[in-house]
């Protein structure tokens, strides 16, 4: 997967710490990846609390839409947030 960098004000999900509340601004990747991450709520504009994360930092669950979603930290990493 090719690194991308968060444009000025933008972190990715995996950056934020717990207790944080953040807006997603944009959904990084490509195919199955990136339709599985907008299928499960996490588009543009929506609210992202992170609850908790493993010790080691992966999964972390946060709340989006309600609802608890656990997300691997690659998988996180795909999401921008400001």
């Amino acid at each position: 997967m090719q690194e991308i960098q968060p444009k000025n004000g933008s972190l990715k999900l995996n950056q934020v710490k717990v207790g944080q509340s953040v807006r997603v601004s944009h959904v990084l990747g490509e195919g199955a990846l990136r339709q599985r991450i907008l299928d499960m709520g996490l588009t543009r504009g929506a609210e992202v609390t992170v609850r908790k994360m493993a010790p080691l930092g992966d999964p972390l669950e946060v709340t989006v839409r309600g609802y608890q979603l656990s997300l691997r930290k690659a998988e996180a990493a795909c999401i921008l947030v400001e």
